[in-house]
């Protein structure tokens, strides 16, 4: 058995489930070969902390032979790798002996499992929520006639209390007895023995007090120490299936069919995990790569947008490679696999993800910082009160009801609101100005931040390119005729502006050149100045031409807008001593021009996904604590591996899951987003603060034998009273960085 402060650093409590291994399938059939080593995926149930992180990983890399173990606490998902002849049974058996639940990784693993424990948690937060609401007014009864109400009469109020309570207990505790058992037996401890451990004493002295007809019964504050657990347990449980949503959604994007070509030329749709090295590809126009390839046939115009960030549509070429998750958008193109799907850019990103999503589950929130302190304090001091008064002289029962009493007094409810109340209540107050928050703990690390990385498209810019140009209305309709027969986003803008209307007839699209077709008889072409013919010297990217018969052809300039309030948001964040660059994979054109416009002078164009994450890291070298906004899938490596993220609102759904909040209010919702953050964190540390400070003047008046019901539910409740106060302050405050 460990002593407390080991159990403090085991780490915090399993699942509902008691973590057991049995009748687990043999692990050795799930180990892969890679590159000489041996590799095992397994699926850990219970862990839920850092320290159990470390405690998990420690174990394994003391195994012979390993050379990696990574937990990641957000999907729950262990990765080893080793060389030799270590068994993968070995690790099995080394990660339950710490009493975590574990079995080979399930692929099929889906939300349904998350989904079944916040149901079960919300449960039995709503079965304690009724129980302490009903024993707290048997309890009110109980002491507004101290003094004059009869033995009788109390017993029957404690005894209905005791009958409330028990099913209560057995049912909404089993969250914590269950995981204080699972790891009891394997000789160890965990958060929740000490949870248990007062739950039952306190049952169990209240029990005895009611028997023998005395005054101090504690049912409603054992019931109602487990509602504040609760509640905390199941925003928990929200918090981590919420963030197993971006791994899932890029995993379903990898698991993709591609449409693999054999020696002969016949086409066969197989998954992307099957595609090797060297096979042949058929991509399809509308298709999205993914697996990395390399074009061998074919002409067509490519978005890669999602991974590079580039805003204008590229022409392929034989010999080009594309990225997993380019769109082929015209003509069918054939190539080669450059590698694996496990190597393709795809995987990449979702490795990424995953570093990211361990880092940031590493994290010690105000609350587990002040948890760690405030747990040891309480029991020693309830220790130190039952022994001190039994040396006294002191009866034992009455020495116990002693200890009991401080035990309860100090009952959390003050610690348990202070940071969830400010969460909810700052949550509350963003989402009515358009932001979402996914976490509590994004709120702490928000407030931290010293410097911000903007994606450039979709995120400063519209993301969609805009004509700029005045143009005849006749010009407009008649190139509109031949856009309208395509999906390039240039001719997407015109037909934006020239609206709905006929199609030229005969239209014909040339991959990387343009359109051509008849408008009353006449052959008009919409494109490139090359495909025009045009020998203007003004010929940009961003531009098309259109010619008409023999007159004189007519430039069209697209450009991607800034947006309305992004000047005012990055002057806002100057003022407020921000760094600031911007971070694109788009064109250094693009990019430079954004940049002086908004008076940022750190830039950075055509970086990739890693070119983003490895700047991040080197600013974190650096001391900063990185916000990232962006919204493509480019970004989501980096909005998962920033000190902290967000996302506008239209951003790719794995973008959203990555970040820690979401905005729909534009640019402007930013400040707005640090500043409340701030706001928050300042309350948080006087709202544990006054907890502190309730625990100072309620164990001396606990030790000293005069904690009475009366005064521990009065001292108890204006705890409580004052936090919530407090948090709602937030409300009122100004917003201002």
């Amino acid at each position: 058995m460990t002593s407390l402060n080991d159990s403090l650093s085991a780490g915090c409590p399993t699942g509902l489930a008691p973590p057991e291994l049995t009748n687990a399938p043999d692990s050795s059939a799930f180990v892969r070969r890679v590159g000489g080593q041996n590799r095992l995926g397994l699926t850990v149930r219970g862990a839920k902390c850092g320290a159990c992180i470390n405690r998990i990983e420690s174990a394994v890399k003391a195994l012979p032979d390993v050379e990696t173990a990574r937990l990641n606490l957000s999907t729950g998902t262990l990765d080893v790798a080793w060389r030799g002849d270590l068994g993968a049974n070995t690790i099995v058996q080394a990660v339950s002996a710490l009493g975590y639940g574990v079995s080979p990784q399930d692929q099929n693993r889906n939300v349904s499992d998350e989904q079944r424990e916040e149901r079960s948690l919300l449960v039995a937060l709503g079965v304690a929520g009724f129980a302490t609401a009903n024993i707290m007014l048997l309890s009110v009864s109980v002491w507004a006639g101290h003094g004059e109400m009869g033995e009788s009469t109390r017993r029957m109020l404690h005894g209905i209390s005791g009958l409330i309570a028990f099913p209560t207990i057995l049912f909404s505790g089993r969250v914590f007895f269950r995981s204080a058992w699972s790891v009891l037996k394997r000789g160890h401890a965990n958060m929740d023995v000490p949870i248990s451990l007062a739950v039952t004493i306190a049952f169990c002295v209240s029990v005895s007090e009611t028997l023998r007809g005395g005054e101090h019964a504690y049912f409603d504050a054992t019931v109602m120490l487990l509602f504040f657990l609760l509640i905390g347990r199941f925003l928990d449980a929200r918090v981590r299936r919420k963030a197993y949503v971006s791994a899932r959604e890029l995993a379903a994007m990898a698991n993709r069919t591609v449409t693999r070509l054999g020696e002969g030329g016949e086409a066969r749709s197989v998954r992307a995990s099957e595609i090797q090295p060297g096979d042949r590809i058929l991509l399809s126009p509308g298709e999205c790569a993914v697996v990395d390839m390399k074009i061998d046939s074919g002409l067509s115009e490519v978005d890669d947008s999602l991974v590079t960030g580039e805003s204008v549509p590229r022409t392929t070429f034989v010999g080009m490679s594309l990225l997993a998750g380019t769109v082929n958008l015209s003509q069918p193109l054939q190539g080669r696999a450059i590698g694996a799907a496990s190597d393709s850019l795809l995987s990449d990103i979702a490795r990424m993800l995953d570093a990211g999503e361990q880092r940031r589950s590493t994290y010690r929130k105000i609350a587990d910082r002040a948890v760690s302190l405030y747990v040891p304090f309480v029991h020693t001091s309830a220790l130190l009160a039952f022994l001190g008064w039994l040396m006294a002289g002191l009866g034992a029962n009455e020495a116990l009801l002693i200890g009991v009493s401080t035990l309860i007094i100090t009952c959390p409810c003050a610690l348990a609101l202070a940071a969830p109340v400010t969460q909810v209540v700052a949550s509350g107050r963003l989402f009515r100005s358009g932001t979402f928050l996914k976490s509590g703990d994004a709120l702490e690390r928000l407030a931290q931040c010293d410097y911000v990385i903007f994606d450039k498209t979709g995120t400063l810019t519209l993301g969609t390119p805009r004509l700029v140009d005045e143009i005849a209305p006749d010009v407009l309709d008649d190139a509109a005729q031949l856009a309208r027969a395509s999906r390039h986003p240039f001719s997407r803008a015109l037909v934006e502006i020239a609206g709905p209307g006929p199609i030229a007839s005969g239209v014909r699209e040339f991959p990387g050149l343009g359109l051509e077709g008849l408008i009353d008889g006449v052959t008009c072409r919409l494109g490139s100045a090359e495909w025009i013919g045009t020998d203007q010297s003004d010929i940009t990217s961003s531009s098309l031409w259109f010619s008409k018969g023999d007159e004189q052809p007519i430039q069209f300039h697209f450009a991607d807008h800034i947006l309305d309030d992004a000047i005012e948001t990055i002057r806002t964040l100057k003022r407020a001593g921000y760094g600031m660059e911007v971070l694109s994979g788009d064109r250094e054109e693009a990019v430079r021009d954004v940049a002086e416009t908004l008076g940022i002078a750190n830039w950075r164009a055509k970086s990739s996904p890693r070119d983003k994450v490895q700047r991040l890291e080197e600013l974190q070298a650096k001391g900063h604590r990185v916000l990232m906004v962006g919204d493509g899938l480019n970004d989501a490596g980096a909005l998962a591996l920033a000190h902290a993220s967000v996302t506008p609102g239209g951003a790719m759904d794995i973008s959203r899951s990555a970040s820690d909040a979401v905005y729909s209010g534009g640019l402007a919702s930013l400040p707005r987003l640090i500043s409340v953050a701030k706001q928050a964190r300042v309350v948080m540390l006087q709202n544990f603060g006054f907890a502190a400070a309730y625990n100072l003047v309620a164990v001396p008046i606990a030790i000293s034998g005069h904690a009475t019901p009366l005064v521990a539910a009065i001292a108890m409740s204006a705890s409580s009273i004052l936090v919530s106060l407090n948090a709602l302050r937030l409300n009122t405050m100004p917003e201002r960085l």
